[in-house]
């Protein structure tokens, strides 16, 4: 794509741009500044597009949706759109490239959906000074690190990632990230270390109202995420002390790692107000009446917490 030089759109608040090749690496941003009103912008980079970077700035933005797949050649992502109220980063891409966020302080809802994790093989010389040979590495980089501290603003927030393995405390994206102001947090748990991501970010949203639990379809089969165990917190996240009403599980197959996160937050939510399961009972063969027992006579922080199971196939939870 060739932008003219003396191209205007002086009016255009809505842009989507899909499946485009573009010259260089300056043509989407040339596109954009010639756009002085812009409010929402799509951009859907498909294919084995070669971007190299991928600037947007633009002050006037609102909305930003951008989606990147696993085989564009990318570099450098950089967003600077201050004035940015809704997120969405869909960002697949398994080649090295830096994703540089500026900060958005007026943004209210973020759908952050990294995956999956950079690889790249890295030549080490052997510590033995008799020996020249080389061995190889894989070193593995996680977006999230990248994108958390530029989101901590928002209200609503989905997402889903992969995260380190589980190691010591603050190592799922790093120490430091408070959402203060997060109210909603929409979580997939397609991934094996989802449980510690759940962890994570109920320790750093201190006034969570309410918590969904789900699995994105496109995101593969249940059946191949061996999701490790829940590790209780060390201390008991203040969210589950003082907020949290509301607790929502789509796709809830009664595994014990399943089990033992809704059970602890059965026993810890004290202002808890209604829990609502999704079950399915065919995809790991467990009894419908096992499930109800298994929450309905675990101990519960909130007196008038109100338990509602719901029988549905897996097939229906997209």
């Amino acid at each position: 794509m060739d932008v003219p030089s003396v191209a205007c759109l002086p009016s255009l608040k809505t842009l989507g741009l899909q499946c485009l090749m573009f010259e260089d690496d300056e043509s989407l941003q040339e596109l954009l500044d010639i756009c002085p009103v812009l409010e929402d912008l799509s951009v859907q980079l498909r294919g084995e597009c070669s971007m190299g970077e991928i600037t947007v700035i633009v002050p006037t933005l609102q909305r930003l949706s951008l989606s990147i797949s696993w085989c564009c050649d990318l570099d450098v992502c950089v967003i600077d759109t201050s004035s940015l109220k809704y997120f969405k980063l869909e960002d697949w891409n398994n080649s090295t490239h830096d994703i540089e966020i500026k900060d958005m302080p007026e943004l209210r809802e973020a759908y952050v959906d990294v995956g999956p994790v950079l690889l790249i093989d890295v030549r080490l010389a052997t510590a033995s000074p008799f020996n020249s040979e080389f061995m190889f590495a894989t070193v593995v980089f996680f977006f999230l690190k990248s994108v958390i501290g530029s989101i901590t603003f928002v209200k609503h927030l989905t997402i889903c990632s992969e995260i380190p393995k589980r190691g010591g405390e603050n190592d799922v994206y790093g120490g430091g990230f408070v959402f203060n102001q997060l109210e909603h947090l929409k979580l997939c748990v397609c991934k094996d270390n989802s449980s510690d991501l759940l962890g994570q970010l109920l320790k750093d949203s201190p006034n969570l109202r309410v918590l969904d639990i789900f699995h994105t379809g496109i995101h593969g089969f249940v059946e191949d995420t061996d999701m490790v165990c829940w590790k209780q917190p060390s201390l008991v996240p203040q969210c589950l002390l003082s907020s949290l009403q509301i607790f929502n599980w789509t796709g809830y197959f009664g595994r014990p790692q399943e089990r033992d996160i809704a059970v602890y937050i059965l026993k810890k939510a004290c202002f808890l107000k209604k829990v609502t399961i999704f079950a399915d009972i065919v995809q790991y063969s467990v009894p419908h009446l096992k499930m109800i027992k298994e929450l309905a006579f675990s101990s519960r922080a909130s007196s008038t917490c109100e338990l509602v199971f719901v029988e549905c196939p897996f097939e229906m939870f997209d």
